[in-house]
């Protein structure tokens, strides 16, 4: 038996191929809204960062995202999106204690 295929994207943050599952999914839905995608399956046009806040910092200083997502992103989305991962982060993480 043929072991599964692995889906790899690469993160517009640090440029490095990854698995799917471990980066989260920028995308702009129809009306234009930018958002976090956790589950993957929003539609509408993506792109693909690491789970960690500098990528996602470097992909909105480099504009990457801007040119993968073809949106302008203002100061309240770019503060958004950072907020939403560090909220996604903190749940992701086990609590210690």
């Amino acid at each position: 038996m043929k072991p599964k295929k692995i889906p790899m994207r690469m993160c517009v943050g640090c440029r490095e191929m990854k698995e799917k599952r471990e980066l989260i999914r920028v995308v702009r839905g129809p009306e234009g809204d930018v958002s976090l995608d956790p589950t993957g399956k929003k539609s509408g046009r993506g792109a693909y960062v690491c789970r960690n806040a500098e990528c996602l910092k470097r992909a909105i200083r480099q504009r990457q995202l801007e040119r993968q997502l073809e949106v302008v992103l203002t100061e309240e989305v770019s503060e958004y999106l950072k907020r939403e991962l560090e909220t996604l982060s903190e749940k992701a993480e086990p609590e210690i204690g």
